[in-house]
C-alpha cells in the first residue's frame, strides 16, 4: 500500500515537472519572439532590452518589457533546473550510494537556481551587481557568526556523503530512534521508523550513530525449559530441526538458526539462547518468527516451557 502511494506521488511529480518544463519552453519561445504577441514598437523595445540585459547591465528601471525579460530569465533558469534534476534522478537510480549523492546535490541545486534567478533578474532590471556583491560580502561577514550552525550543517552533510557514513535506504540507530534514511539534504537528514514516523535531524547533530545495514544482523531469542529437561537429548535434536526452519524461511533467514547454549539458570527454568542471521530490515520479523518456530517445535517434542504459576490456598 505504501509502495503504491509512493509510486503515485512520483508519477504526479513527474507529470508536474513535464508540464512545468513545457510551460517554460513555450514562454521562452514567445518572449524571444515578442512580435508574435505584442505590437511592433513594444516588440522592438523588448528585443533591444533582451539583447542588452542578457549580455551586460544597464540603468535601473522597471517597465513591462524589463519584467517580461525577467520572466524569460526565470523560465530559462527553471528549464535548466528541471534538466539537471532529471539527470540527477537518472544517476540516483543506479545504487543507494548514487541516490545519496544526487539527493544532496538536488537539494543544493534548488538554492543555486533561486540565487541565480535573483541575480539575473536584478541585472536585467539594471541593478549594479558589483556594488550588490560588495555589500553582500560585508553583510555576509557580519551574519556569518550567527549562521555557524547552518554552515556546519552544510559541511557535515558533504562529509556524510563523501565519507559514506550512511546512504539512502540504510537503517541507522540515532540515540533511541531506529529508522530508514529517506533523504539526505543540504541541511537535514530524514529518518522513518517502522511506524512511518519521520524524524528530521540537522546534519551537524548526527553523532555516535549505528549503521545497521552494513552487515547482517542477529535476531536473538531466549527460551526457558524446565530443569528436568534432558539437555543432551534436546541439544542432539536441535541441529536438524534448526536446518529445517531455514529451509522453510530462506527469504527471511540468511542461515540456519544457531543454538548458542545455556544463557542462565533461572528461578524456574534453564534459559537457552538462540540466534539467527538476517537482514536488518527483517530483524523484528525474523525475531518473532524464530520465537514462534521454537515454541511450536518444543510443543511438538513435549518439551516444557515453564512459566510463573500462582497457587491459591482456600481456607475452611
Amino acid at each position: 500500500m505504501k509502495r503504491s502511494t509512493s509510486t503515485k506521488k512520483q508519477r504526479r511529480r513527474g507529470i508536474g515537472t513535464l508540464i512545468g518544463a513545457a510551460v517554460a519552453i513555450i514562454l521562452i519561445v514567445l518572449l524571444l519572439n515578442p512580435q508574435w504577441i505584442m505590437k511592433q514598437d513594444t516588440a522592438k523595445e523588448m528585443q533591444e532590452i533582451t539583447k542588452e540585459h542578457f549580455l551586460i547591465s544597464g540603468d535601473f528601471g522597471v517597465s513591462a518589457t524589463r519584467l517580461l525579460n525577467v520572466l524569460l530569465a526565470v523560465c530559462i533558469i527553471f528549464l535548466i533546473y528541471i534538466v539537471l534534476r532529471w539527470v540527477l534522478d537518472l544517476v540516483g537510480k543506479r545504487s543507494n550510494r548514487a541516490a545519496s549523492v544526487t539527493t544532496l546535490f538536488r537539494g543544493l541545486l534548488k538554492y543555486v537556481a533561486v540565487i541565480a534567478a535573483i541575480i539575473w533578474s536584478l541585472g536585467i532590471l539594471g541593478v549594479n551587481m558589483t556594488a550588490v556583491f560588495a555589500g553582500v560580502g560585508i553583510i555576509g561577514l557580519a551574519l556569518g557568526f550567527g549562521a555557524q550552525s547552518l554552515i556546519e550543517d552544510i559541511i557535515t552533510g558533504f562529509f556524510i556523503i563523501f565519507e559514506g557514513q550512511y546512504g539512502i535506504g540504510d537503517i541507522i540507530v540515532l540515540d533511541d530512534f531506529r529508522g530508514v534514511v529517506r533523504s539526505i539534504g543540504v541541511r537535514t537528514t530524514v529518518l522513518e521508523d517502522a511506524g512511518g514516523n519521520l524524524k528530521i535531524v540537522n546534519n551537524s547533530d548526527i553523532r555516535n550513530l549505528q549503521n545497521r545495514s552494513r552487515n547482517a544482523s542477529l535476531a536473538i531469542c531466549e527460551v526457558d525449559v524446565a530443569y528436568d529437561t534432558d539437555l543432551k537429548a534436546l541439544e542432539k535434536m536441535l541441529p536438524p530441526e534448526l536446518a529445517r526452519m531455514f529451509e522453510e524461511h530462506p527469504d527471511l533467514y540468511l542461515a540456519a538458526p544457531d543454538y548458542m547454549g545455556v544463557e542462565e539458570l533461572g528461578e524456574s527454568g534453564v534459559r537457552l539462547r538462540f540466534a539467527v542471521s538476517c537482514k536488518e530490515e527483517n530483524f523484528f520479523v525474523a525475531k518473532r518468527r524464530l520465537a514462534r518456530d521454537l515454541r511450536v517445535l518444543f510443543a511438538e517434542k513435549g518439551i516444557e516451557i515453564p512459566f510463573p504459576q500462582v497457587v491459591v490456598h482456600q481456607g475452611d
